[in-house]
């Protein structure tokens, strides 16, 4: 009997390192291509709120995380992408929070340049992450509606702030049909965001670079 359960626990002792083997080497097989993919789509998103010849440096490795809960409606941290042309400063993609969703919190990025007053332009925003209901609030997902577009080359500033709401507050950003919550969250976090960068540009970028260089990279983060 004790031979029995003895064997039978050494069995089971194998198959476990077997399997824990087999799970570290499919980690260590599949890691950095997945680093690699999520590197790409973070890439892509920052082109596409930020117009990709106005910079040459490596966006995507050049931050700062910043913590303003007032402003970007979260007590963690948030990345601020910089884009640099030559070293001079371009624009930014700051990631920010519109706490107050219809269903939760709404995860955005928010493409900010300057026109040539030197007030805020909003290059692109994109939802990262939403709750919001389907075929209703879901319509802030470019995925499901272009609404998030109206955003591009809007300017934020003391002429424009008191318009930078939804129509049914008398701002100039439509809400949808059954559903004013979510854009109304959106458009708010997009001015916050606007609004900090103009306050906090410059340290924006005297800040240290706090984002780790791209895997398998040969450019170096500015």
């Amino acid at each position: 009997m004790k031979q029995s359960v003895s064997k039978n626990g050494l069995i089971l002792a194998a198959f476990a390192m077997a399997t824990s083997g087999l799970i570290a080497l499919t980690y260590f097989a599949t890691h950095e291509q997945i680093a690699v993919q999520q590197q790409a789509k973070l890439q892509g998103i920052l082109n596409a709120i930020i117009e990709p010849s106005s910079y040459n440096n490596a966006i995507a490795n050049n931050c700062v995380n910043v913590v303003s809960p007032e402003f970007l409606g979260s007590d963690e941290a948030q990345r601020i992408y910089r884009a640099y042309d030559n070293e001079k400063p371009v624009g930014v993609a700051i990631e920010t929070t519109a706490p107050d969703g219809y269903s939760g919190k709404i995860q955005l990025v928010v493409g900010l340049t300057n026109d040539p007053q030197g007030n805020p332009l909003i290059s692109g925003v994109r939802v990262l992450d939403h709750k919001e209901t389907p075929g209703l609030g879901d319509k802030i997902d470019l995925r499901v509606n272009d609404w998030i577009l109206d955003f591009a080359q809007k300017v934020v500033s003391t002429d424009t702030l008191a318009r930078f709401d939804v129509k049914k507050d008398g701002g100039q950003f439509d809400q949808f049909t059954g559903a004013t919550i979510s854009p109304r969250a959106v458009v708010k976090a997009v001015k916050r965001s606007a609004l900090y960068y103009q306050e906090q540009q410059k340290a924006i970028f005297d800040a240290p670079n706090t984002c780790a260089k791209t895997l398998n990279s040969s450019t170096e983060a500015q």
